[in-house]
């Protein structure tokens, strides 16, 4: 049986675990939203009105005025002392000549050690992906549509995904815990161990602005009066993962709460 790791407000992970989740829950870590766009429209999508389906940039919660605003995205870097960056969306990889030119301008800052981890649907460009490799990308997280979660040889992103395998680049997966999609969680980690896809992250399913009616009609609620995590998505992951530790796989499993999340970024 594998061991199961207690971490911070409520997360749980089997090793490996990312260096990039390590320095996020230091704070040492930039988020950089480089586009609002995104191919999939996930019902469950928490982006805010002011991002969601707009090509804007984020460096934290600070605008960029365009995407030569280098400097305001360099500042707060060197505010906050990351040590690493995740770029997200939308879809980076929607924007991927704007994402690895962000990705250059932050390894000659900051250096190679500067991990730079990138979150995609990979649904668009995913022939671009050698390119971000090529400018320091350190790990790409892919994010399937549920539909897809048992079916992965037939998903339209796993050609994106083989490509990524096949680079030198950390391969991960990262998904909402969705109340009642266990079996096809598993069988997506199942899948994923036999790719040798090296860990996959759980997200703690939350509501938002945007997201609130959809959730909602799908029969979700809170959890409590203080959250804005959905009932039941924190005792999804703890079956996930405790199920995962009695199977012989090699895949790392990290359960991110909303919680945890919140206090970090």
């Amino acid at each position: 049986m594998r061991q199961i790791n207690q971490w911070f407000n409520g997360s749980k992970y089997i090793e490996p675990l990312s260096l990039s989740c390590r320095l996020c829950a230091e704070g040492k870590e930039l988020v950089l939203l480089v586009t609002g766009k995104c191919p999939a429209h996930c019902f469950y999508c928490p982006l805010s009105r002011k991002k969601l389906g707009k090509d804007v940039i984020y460096a934290d919660e600070w605008k960029l005025n365009n995407e030569n605003d280098i400097n305001k995205l360099l500042k707060e870097a060197e505010y906050i002392e990351a040590k690493g960056a995740g770029i997200t969306g939308g879809d980076p990889l929607v924007v991927w000549r704007r994402t690895k030119r962000y990705i250059s301008l932050l390894k000659e800052r900051f250096g190679n050690r500067f991990r730079i981890h990138l979150y995609t649907s990979g649904l668009k460009e995913g022939n671009h992906i050698s390119d971000l490799v090529s400018a320091g990308l350190d790990e790409i997280r892919f994010h399937p549509t549920p539909e897809n979660w048992k079916n992965m040889d037939y998903s339209p992103i796993k050609k994106s995904i083989q490509i990524a395998l096949d680079e030198d680049v950390d391969v991960a997966i990262e998904i909402p815990a969705i109340p009642g999609m266990e079996n096809e969680v598993l069988s997506l980690i199942e899948w994923a161990d036999g790719e040798g896809i090296k860990w996959i992250n759980l997200n703690e399913l939350e509501f938002s602005e945007t997201n609130c009616d959809k959730l909602m009609k799908r029969g979700f609620d809170v959890k409590n009066d203080i959250s804005a995590a959905a009932s039941g998505s924190e005792e999804s992951a703890y079956y996930i993962i405790e199920n995962v530790s009695k199977r012989s796989l090699n895949i790392g499993v990290h359960y991110c709460s909303s919680s945890f999340k919140d206090g970090i970024q």
